[in-house]
Formats: structure tokens, C-alpha cells, sequence
């Protein structure tokens, strides 16, 4: 009978102006003997450990503190009018814009729990969320929707922030 052995190794680096980077690596290797798991964890770890740090140490594109911010205004932001006058102008991307409206609707998410998500990390509604601080929300949405996708848990799924989703 063969042994399966999955290793999985990520690590997330810090970066300026609250930006981080993060890898993951997995590999999966079938063993035939029980006195070749500690040999061979030990051997996955370290490769999966090397191929990560060394392909880490290539940051790529950094932000700079305005990042986000460049719409001439002192205060960093555009104008947009509160979220309760009916008008749909937001303040991040229109790329990003879509992204949430499509991540809300295909993942069955409620729009008053991402709302309260953004309340509660950012001080202010999805809709006047910078360009940025949407970043951060849009990352967060997506994790909850791939931990959603692989829980196994009967195809509920999952609020951000753990609001509204029962788990």
C-alpha cells in the first residue's frame, strides 16, 4: 500500500506602505515504506523552503506611499458623495469595482457583510474605499472564497470577516 505525502510551504513578506507579497509551493510524493516519512519530509521541506526564499527575493512592483491616492485632492481622495444618496460613483478602480460586484454575485456573498467588512478594517463603506484599501478587501474577499471553495463544507459559503456565514 502506498503512503501519500503532500508538503506545502508559503511564506508572506511585509512590504512598505502596507503592502506585502506572498508564495506558496506544493508537491506531493508517494512512499511505499513507513521509515521513509522522516527522511523524505525532512527532503521536501528544505527543497519546497529553498525554491521559496529564492523565488521571493524577486518583490516586483512596490507601491509608494500615495499609491492609490493620485487624484490631486488633499485629503487623497476623490469626491464621492455618501453611499446613502443612491449614486454608484466609488472611489477605487472601475476595474476594481467590477471585481467586487462579480466576486459578491458569484460567490453568493451578502453585500451587507462585505459592507461591514470594510466598515470594520477601514472606517468607511465599500464604495468610498481608495484604490488600495480596496486591494486589502478585495484580497480578503478572495481568500474567504477559496477557503469557501476547498472546506468541504456542503457548498455554503463563507462572509467575509466571518459575518452572516454561520461557520
Amino acid at each position: 500500500m502506498a503512503i501519500k505525502l503532500i508538503g506545502n510551504y508559503a511564506k508572506r513578506l511585509g512590504l512598505p506602505g502596507y503592502s506585502s507579497h506572498q508564495f506558496s509551493i506544493s508537491t506531493e510524493v508517494e512512499l511505499t515504506d513507513l521509515g521513509q516519512v522522516q527522511g523524505e519530509v525532512t527532503r521536501i521541506y528544505a527543497l519546497l523552503q529553498d525554491a521559496v526564499d529564492r523565488e521571493i527575493a524577486h518583490v516586483g512592483f512596490v507601491p509608494g506611499e500615495s499609491y492609490g491616492m493620485e487624484d490631486g485632492n488633499s485629503s487623497g481622495r476623490r469626491r464621492v458623495p455618501g453611499n446613502d444618496n443612491g449614486n454608484d460613483e466609488w472611489a477605487c478602480s472601475e476595474k476594481q469595482k467590477e471585481l467586487v460586484m462579480k466576486l459578491v454575485d458569484e460567490n453568493g456573498l451578502e453585500k451587507d457583510a462585505v459592507e461591514q467588512t470594510a466598515q470594520d478594517r477601514f472606517g468607511t463603506g465599500v464604495k468610498l474605499l481608495n484604490k488600495l484599501q480596496m486591494s486589502g478587501l478585495i484580497s480578503e474577499i478572495l481568500e474567504i472564497c477559496g477557503k469557501a471553495k476547498s472546506s468541504g463544507n456542503g457548498g455554503r459559503k463563507r462572509q467575509p470577516a466571518g459575518k452572516g456565514g454561520g461557520q
